[in-house]
């Protein structure tokens, strides 16, 4: 039972005598609470990681030789240098229905919400509360004649305020963190975007590719049918045994069952792509077969690896991420000084309802709340060393995401060289087998050479052409990895998402 609900006094009713040095009492308690707070100790604890720069990555003989262009920088629609109209429609399409992209959106969201949570906690808060018991009150309590030995009610209805004057920072900082965490939501969302906008791109480069090794299988097909024909044409003249029809004839059942696979291959991936939409597979369906597409030569932006850090989202999210974390350290370091609250409420309480709402049952009051941690445990030291370890760890996943991204830009430069080094012996393999070919098969309609002659020197050339295929789609699949190394267009420039966004 608390006193004040006893005798209830106005702001009307005279003062009593020492009531003027209340004011004194209070200033007495803060400074002897702000004196105490060299009992807390920190014990000296402090993070042990530190935080790398991409200039002590040592790059520049690997990025040696590759040209440079302040335009190599990837734009925040860059599928559209594939120059393939229907690849447009289907990444905004993708952008607009992929379930994961509305989530990674929510997901912002829901950081924006919690920093709002977090910041509310630095302004005053102001609630109304009216409360009403029935009760039998005791003879022997605190109680006085005539309410003791009987049944009253206790009634109240206030105005309460609180505020935190957060004097070392604590809830400044926890909000800080939050909303560095938003930052690192949003920009999370943003590599949602470019990792589907990719994956489009990939499988719609996979859908190409197979419709040209299908025209790959559809010509080996034909040209194994023109020699089953010849050779039955030799059979019949006495030129060939059925050995040799028999060798042409098994030939083509292996073909019409690649040809089969290919198909499979396709409609695998237009259902891909249909997920990757966000809709069902009759949409994958309507997908046309994707046109040739002709990039430029591999160029590396200027400044390059100096700006990749404000270029990539993966790097630039987990930045933030660091930032937070350093903020929750403050946090955890204002735990070890005094909280104190400024606490007032206005209003009005009673015994019994009869003059409950009359002005001499009006209630007013106002103080500090003060606490101070002097034993709790360890609890406050182990709290501090969590979030320098949180820090720690979230300082090596930047350094470890920092040394990712050179190393993926490396990538797809060393496998372009590969690519390029492979093209070029392709292109003197294709045309000697080519040439073997055609004259084995002169050889073979004259009558000079043998079927294996022929068998041999088409397997050469149709592997060949398998591998150009191969190689076509993995230059533009290189292009694609390329464009998401460099940070598929975003910058850190642009505008950090705020509480306002919420509306």
């Amino acid at each position: 039972m608390n006193n004040s609900h006893v005798i209830p006094r106005t702001h009307l009713q005279k003062e009593p005598a020492g009531q003027g040095n209340r004011g004194k009492s209070i200033f007495v308690v803060l400074v002897a609470a702000l004196c105490a707070t060299g009992c807390a100790s920190m014990h000296n604890l402090k993070p042990q990681a530190r935080l790398g720069d991409i200039d002590d990555l040592a790059s520049a003989k690997s990025l040696r030789g590759v040209p440079r262009s302040e335009s190599a920088w990837p734009t925040t629609d860059w599928w559209t240098r594939f120059n393939d109209p229907q690849l447009d429609r289907l990444v905004q399409e993708a952008l607009s229905g992929n379930p994961s992209l509305k989530a990674a959106q929510a997901r912002v969201r829901k950081a924006l919400a919690l920093a709002g949570v977090a910041g509310a906690a630095r302004f005053p808060q102001i609630e109304g509360r009216g409360t009403i018991s029935e009760q039998r009150f005791s003879e022997r309590g605190v109680v006085p004649p005539p309410f003791a030995g009987h049944w009253s009610s206790e009634n109240r209805l206030a105005v309460n305020l609180s505020y935190d004057l957060d004097f070392w920072g604590r809830n400044r900082s926890a909000y800080e963190s939050a909303l560095d965490q938003a930052k690192a939501a949003a920009v999370d969302a943003y590599a949602a975007r470019l990792f589907i906008s990719a994956s489009v791109a990939h499988a719609y480069v996979e859908l190409q590719h197979a419709y040209n090794q299908l025209d790959v299988a559809n010509e080996t097909l034909k040209q194994r049918q023109h020699i089953l024909d010849l050779t039955r044409d030799r059979v019949a003249a006495g030129l060939d045994t059925r050995l040799e029809l028999k060798q042409a004839e098994s030939a083509l059942p292996a073909t019409r069952e690649q040809i089969a696979a290919l198909n499979e291959t396709i409609q695998l991936t237009q259902n891909q792509l249909a997920a990757l939409l966000g809709q069902g597979p009759d949409r994958g369906l309507v997908i046309a077969r994707p046109q040739p597409q002709e990039l430029g030569a591999v160029a590396l932006p200027t400044n390059l690896p100096a700006d990749l850090i404000g270029r990539r989202p993966d790097v630039i999210a987990q930045r933030w991420r660091v930032q937070a974390s350093s903020k929750d350290i403050d946090v955890a370091k204002a735990e070890f000084y005094p909280n104190i609250n400024l606490t007032a409420f206005v209003g009005l309480e009673s015994l019994g309802l009869g003059k409950f709402l009359e002005t001499s049952s009006g209630v007013v009051g106002v103080g500090p709340a003060v606490s101070l941690p002097i034993f709790t445990g360890g609890r406050l030291t182990s709290n501090l060393s969590e979030k320098n370890a949180d820090f720690d760890i979230a300082v090596e996943q930047y350094n470890e995401t920092l040394v990712n991204a050179l190393r993926e830009v490396v990538d797809q430069l060393d496998s372009f060289r590969s690519v390029d080094e492979q093209r070029q012996q392709l292109q003197i393999a294709l045309s000697a087998a080519q040439d073997a070919y055609d004259l084995s098969l002169l050889r073979y309609q004259g009558g000079v050479g043998n079927y294996l002659q022929v068998l041999s020197a088409e397997s050469q050339v149709l592997a060949q052409k398998g591998l150009a295929t191969d190689l076509n789609a993995r230059e533009l699949d290189l292009s694609i990895n390329l464009i998401r190394a460099l940070g598929g267009g975003y910058d850190v420039r642009a505008s950090a998402p705020t509480l306002g966004s919420l509306k």
